[in-house]
């Protein structure tokens, strides 16, 4: 039976499943498994962060992401990606993304997962609002 390609987004108001993902992209022609999980930090910019909270564009982040899994394909060869987002309000310390990427190989899982990151924090429709103690400000370009 041949191993299906496995390249998923999704956004969630709930929190993220980290164990789920991670476990979810491994068949048994890989040799390496990354996951990467960004979580909410206390200070950012030199101010106290209380929380964020974060807006999506549901159809187009998911079509963007499937542009992201085709070059991820052609320049890694990585078929098995799974990528979880938040959306609304996370607290200090929760996950707010989390990525898995299985490959044979070490280098292009690594290199998959890091260029996974990049161009989701790069093009994908996802705004971040930062919560202060005495204030918010919106990260990046909202339109």
């Amino acid at each position: 039976m041949a191993e299906r390609p496995l390249a998923s987004f999704e956004l969630s108001a709930e929190p993220l499943n980290c164990g789920a993902i991670a476990g979810s992209v491994s068949s048994p022609s890989d040799g390496a498994v990354v996951f990467f999980v960004g979580v909410v930090r206390n200070e950012a910019r030199g101010r106290p962060v209380v929380r964020l909270e974060y807006e999506a564009y549901a159809r187009l982040a998911s079509s963007e992401m499937e542009r992201i899994f085709g070059e991820m394909r052609e320049r890694f060869g990585v078929e098995r990606v799974r990528v979880g987002h938040r959306t609304g309000i996370c607290g200090i310390g929760e996950p707010s993304v989390a990525i898995a990427v299985a490959a044979p190989h070490r280098a292009a899982a690594f290199d998959a997962c890091r260029y996974c990151i990049d161009e989701l924090k790069k093009r994908v429709p996802i705004w971040k609002k930062e919560i202060y103690a005495d204030g918010s400000a919106w990260i990046g370009e909202r339109s």
